[in-house]
C-alpha cells in the first residue's frame, strides 16, 4: 500500500478535517491531477484518462474554474470514434504501469482509447455548465452538441437487442461498475480458454482484496480479445458476443442524458435532433419495465442472453428518479427498499445490498459507497421532492469524506477509505455536492 495514502487515511480518521480545509485540499488534488487538458483519476492506478470520471472532474471544476471545466470535456471528444462512440478510456501515451494498455485493445481510431464506452453522463455535465453562464458557452456548447448526439445515437443503436430498449453493456468496464455481481451469471459463462498471458498492475498499487478477482480478470480479457478479434463491430458484439447484459446502471444515466441533451436541442433550435431524441424517449417506460424485478422491490440487471434478472439490489436500482422516471406501485416499492439500505449503511449507498451473501465492504463495486453514484442518486431524489433522503445521502458522503479523505470508494459501514487515494471524482463531487458550502450555494 501507498505510505502517503495510509498516513492521509490515519490522520483523516484521527481528527475530521474542517470543510474548509476540504475544499482547499479537493481543489489541490484537482489541479495535481490535471494532465494538460484533462485530468487523471489518480496518479498511478489510473495513469490515463477515463470517460465518467472527466465528466465528474469538470463538474468539479466548473465550481473553481468553468472555462477548465469546458476544456475537460472537450478533451474527452478528441478520443470520441467515428461511429460516434466515446470510447471508456483515451490513452494519450502508453504507460507501462497500467493493464491492459493500447496495445491489447487494438483500436484503430487515430487516438488510441479502448474498444468500449462507459455510463454517459457527458450531456447532463454539459446542460450543467451551460445553465452556469449560457453567454461564456453559447459557442463552446455548438461544437459538442454534435458529438453528444453522435454518442447517444450510437447507444441507441449498438447496444440494443432488436425489439428491446434497455441498454446492454457488453464488458463490465463498460458499465462502470466493473465486478458488481450483477455480472457474476453472465462472466460466468464466458470461456477464458486460450487468453494471452498476462500480468495484471493494478494490484501492485492497491491492496489485492481492495479489487477484482482473477477468475473475472481472466473474463475481462477474454471480452477484450473477442471485441479486438472482430474488429470492434459493436453492432455483432451486442448481438452475438459472449456477454451482454441490460444495465439499469447506463438505462436510466442514458434516459437523464436524453432529457437534457433534448433541452440543448430546445437551446440550439435543432428541430430535427429534438425529435430524435424524443423517439429515444418513446421506450423509456418500456425499458425500466424489463428492468423492474418486483420480487426484489428494485430495477436490476438482466441478462439478455438468458433473460435471467440479477439475483441483489445495486446503487444504480435507484437511478430511476435521476432518470426521470416514476411509477406509483414501483415506488412505493423501491422506497421501501431504499429505506432498508440507508438504515443498514451509514456511510453513503452501498454498491450492492448488505444483507445479500455476495455483499463485500471491502471490495471495489461488490458492495462499497462511492461519492460519484451517492450524488446521483440523491440528485435525482431531490428533483422527486424525497428531499430529506437526498440530504440525508448527502450528509453520508460528507461524513464518509471527513473521516477518510478523498479515497476512490468508502466502506459503507465503518467509512473506512479503499481503493486509489487523492482521488480526483471524489473531490470533484466534494466541491460540486458534498461540501457545506456546495450546499449552502445550491440553498440560495
Amino acid at each position: 500500500m501507498d505510505p502517503e495514502a495510509e498516513q492521509e487515511r490515519a490522520e483523516a480518521a484521527a481528527v475530521p478535517a474542517k470543510p474548509i480545509d476540504l475544499d482547499r485540499r479537493a481543489i489541490q488534488i484537482l489541479r495535481e491531477n490535471e494532465w494538460g487538458d484533462y485530468t487523471l483519476p489518480t496518479k498511478g492506478l489510473y495513469p490515463y484518462q477515463w470517460n465518467w470520471d472527466s465528466m465528474f472532474v469538470a463538474l468539479g471544476f466548473s465550481e473553481i474554474d468553468l472555462d477548465r471545466a469546458w476544456t475537460e470535456v472537450e478533451s474527452l471528444f478528441q478520443g470520441q470514434w467515428a461511429n460516434g462512440m466515446a470510447a471508456h478510456i483515451v490513452f494519450r501515451r502508453d504507460d507501462p504501469s497500467y493493464f491492459p494498455g493500447p496495445s491489447i485493445w487494438k483500436s484503430t481510431h487515430s487516438v488510441p482509447t479502448s474498444g468500449c464506452s462507459q455510463p454517459p453522463v457527458a450531456a447532463t455535465v454539459v446542460r450543467d455548465l451551460y445553465e452556469k453562464d449560457p453567454e461564456a458557452g453559447l459557442e463552446r456548447l455548438q461544437t459538442l452538441f454534435p458529438k453528444l448526439m453522435s454518442w447517444h445515437r450510437w447507444f441507441h443503436t449498438n447496444r440494443v437487442v432488436s425489439g428491446g430498449a434497455a441498454i446492454a453493456v457488453t464488458h463490465p468496464w463498460e458499465s462502470g461498475r466493473d465486478n458488481s455481481p450483477d455480472w457474476d451469471k453472465a462472466l460466468a459463462n464466458v470461456d477464458p480458454t486460450g487468453i494471452a498471458p498476462y500480468q495484471r498492475k493494478d494490484t501492485s498499487h492497491v491492496d489485492p482484496t481492495m479489487r477484482p478477482t482473477s477468475f473475472e480478470y481472466d473474463r475481462y480479457l477474454k471480452l477484450v480479445e473477442y471485441g479486438a478479434a472482430c474488429g470492434w463491430d459493436h453492432t455483432h458484439i451486442t448481438r452475438e458476443g459472449p456477454f451482454a447484459v441490460a444495465d439499469p446502471g447506463i438505462t436510466f444515466i442514458l434516459m437523464r442524458a436524453d432529457r437534457d441533451l433534448r433541452y440543448l436541442a430546445e437551446v440550439l433550435k435543432k428541430h430535427s435532433a429534438v425529435r430524435e431524441i424524443e423517439g429515444w424517449l418513446f421506450h423509456a417506460r418500456e425499458a425500466a419495465r424489463y428492468l423492474w424485478n418486483d420480487e426484489l422491490g428494485a430495477y436490476t440487471a438482466r441478462d439478455l442472453r438468458t433473460g435471467i434478472k440479477a439475483d441483489g439490489v445495486s446503487s444504480v436500482s435507484f437511478l430511476s428518479y435521476y432518470a426521470g422516471l416514476t411509477s406509483s406501485r414501483r415506488d412505493a416499492k423501491l422506497q421501501r427498499t431504499l429505506d432498508r439500505i440507508l438504515e443498514s449503511s451509514p456511510y453513503g449507498i452501498p454498491s450492492f445490498d448488505p444483507e445479500h451473501p455476495k455483499f463485500d465492504s471491502k471490495r471495489y463495486w461488490r458492495g462499497p459507497s462511492w461519492a460519484i453514484v451517492n450524488y446521483l442518486i440523491a440528485r435525482g431524489l431531490a428533483e422527486f421532492g424525497f428531499e430529506r433522503k437526498a440530504n440525508m445521502i448527502r450528509l453520508m458522503t460528507r461524513e464518509a469524506i471527513a473521516l477518510s479523505g478523498f479515497s476512490e470508494y468508502f466502506d459503507p459501514m465503518t467509512g473506512a477509505g479503499y481503493g486509489g487515494q487523492h482521488f480526483t471524482w471524489t473531490a470533484a463531487i466534494w466541491l460540486a455536492w458534498a461540501s457545506p458550502r456546495a450546499e449552502s450555494a445550491a440553498e440560495a
